[in-house]
């Protein structure tokens, strides 16, 4: 996945893109509830409780700034 983001261009990573470009996936039927994200700052595993309507993250996490 690849994120842009106004005002600052293209960014490495955005957990709260990756949960709803899953959730979306998901909806649309094109996806289970877990899957792994790959964005440029490395893989995101996303995982969405449809009953709890939870949206768990879990990945590197690495300041670059």
């Amino acid at each position: 996945m690849r994120v842009w983001e106004r005002g600052s261009g293209e960014a490495m990573a955005s957990g709260s893109a990756a949960c709803a470009a899953v959730v979306a996936s998901v909806l649309n039927g094109w996806t289970e509830r877990e899957v792994t994200v790959h964005v440029e700052g490395g893989d995101l595993r996303v995982k969405w409780d449809q009953e709890t309507d939870l949206v768990w993250i879990t990945g590197p996490v690495t300041e670059v700034y």
